[in-house]
């Protein structure tokens, strides 16, 4: 099987790496660079046309990020009868039933195992799960960069600054961390797994709080009240209805999501029959998500077919399907917002009661609109009380 790499980084360069010294039945002939890229090895091009029209190319394997021109060379290349590998999850939550769809009409495969969960198996096994059972449930620590700088800051007592610069350096993060650390990554990683679970096509927009506010006092704070700060995405199902959501979340200590450390993901899938599945491993890196690209490159090879969706299942958003608690640590003149609440206060942070979880969301705009560096958490699961898991400390009931 021949194979054209697009781009080659961080995790195109590790797919060549993987394949040159592995099945011999596999082999790259092609690796697409631009024009301001140095060719330093013979299959380097900047011809696209040349990949795309050679007969003997079997797979285009896109690592190039971003929607375009990633978006048009994917379907240039199934138009073309090329399957398609990549680990682009930007551009396959924006146009997974449109690459799905011309793949099936040119009778090839697009395959995306390494957009989601690094080199965890999880596409693969929420395929699998979802060929038999309805999925209520999503939810986990879908980045790697986000969760090493939690962890760092919880387990050494960093600041968050001097964090993402080592994540930096590590080549967990990208120069430009905002995709990581306001939870947008997380997004496109929910809604590839909700689509797939769920057979539909995501929402456009998807509540969502990252952890850029997020500060060493916060994280000292929580550690006092035996909880550990995660960045998770979560959507549930009920019925026709579903939510999305992705924010910081707080944990026992002895939990699993707790005790994932580093750069690890830890995702969770919910069945009807098969109850709780959850998946661990590097969810970020250029060994894992190659590894995975690669197993996606072994499929098509020995053609094991993998869920076939149509994304067609007339669901309904619902962002305030889940209900729970909510501590918010900001100017305390923003508390008077939710007075219509329940609230107490705890260390100068305001915990909010059974508060919907689009309405907690929206009230955060405008808290951010009064402090800019303001934060917030979820405390716990939706079926918890605040008074369970926060001590009850120098509170006072203002709601």
């Amino acid at each position: 099987m021949k194979i054209a790499i697009l781009g080659f980084g961080t995790v195109g360069s590790g797919v060549y790496d993987i394949i040159a010294n592995g099945d011999t039945r596999m082999r790259v002939t092609a690796i697409f660079i631009r024009p301001t890229h140095p060719a330093t090895m013979p299959e380097m091009t900047t011809d696209l046309d040349a990949i795309l029209n050679d007969p003997t190319i079997d797979v285009i394997v896109e690592t190039m990020g971003g929607l375009h021109p990633a978006h048009d060379y994917i379907l240039q290349a199934l138009q073309h009868g090329k399957h398609v590998v990549t680990a682009n999850k930007a551009v396959v939550a924006k146009y997974l039933p449109e690459f799905t769809a011309v793949a099936a009409q040119h009778h090839v495969q697009f395959y995306f195992e390494a957009t989601t969960g690094g080199g965890i198996p999880w596409i693969r096994n929420l395929e699998r799960a979802a060929r038999i059972d309805q999925i209520d449930t999503i939810e986990g620590i879908f980045n790697g960069t986000s969760n090493y700088i939690l962890d760092q800051m919880q387990r050494a007592h960093l600041d968050f600054d001097p964090v993402l610069l080592a994540a930096k350096d590590m080549g967990y993060a990208e120069a430009d961390p905002s995709a990581d650390i306001d939870g947008e990554d997380v997004v496109n990683k929910l809604k590839i797994s909700a689509a797939l679970a769920y057979n539909m096509a995501p929402p456009r927009d998807v509540p969502t709080f990252g952890i850029r506010n997020v500060s060493k006092a916060d994280i000292d704070f929580f550690a006092s009240q035996h909880q550990v700060l995660r960045l998770i995405g979560k959507s549930k199902r009920d019925g026709d209805h579903y939510s999305m959501v992705v924010e910081p979340r707080l944990y026992s200590e002895t939990a699993l999501a707790a005790n994932t450390f580093e750069n690890f993901n830890l995702i969770r899938l919910h069945g009807q029959t098969i109850g709780d599945l959850q998946f661990y491993g590097q969810g970020a890196g250029k060994y894992p998500t190659a590894n995975a690209i690669v197993q996606d490159l072994f499929d098509i090879l020995e053609n094991a077919p993998h869920l076939d969706r149509s994304f067609d299942q007339p669901l309904h958003f619902d962002a305030n399907l889940n209900v729970t608690d909510y501590v918010l640590r900001a100017d305390p003149m923003t508390f008077a917002m939710f007075n219509d609440r329940e609230t107490e206060i705890v260390n100068d942070r305001l915990v909010i009661m059974q508060i919907p979880t689009g309405d907690m969301h929206k009230l955060m705009r405008g808290v951010l609109a009064i402090d800019a560096d303001a934060f917030m958490a979820a405390i716990g699961d939706s079926e918890l009380a605040a008074k369970d898991v926060l001590h009850q400390q120098d509170q006072e009931v203002i709601g």
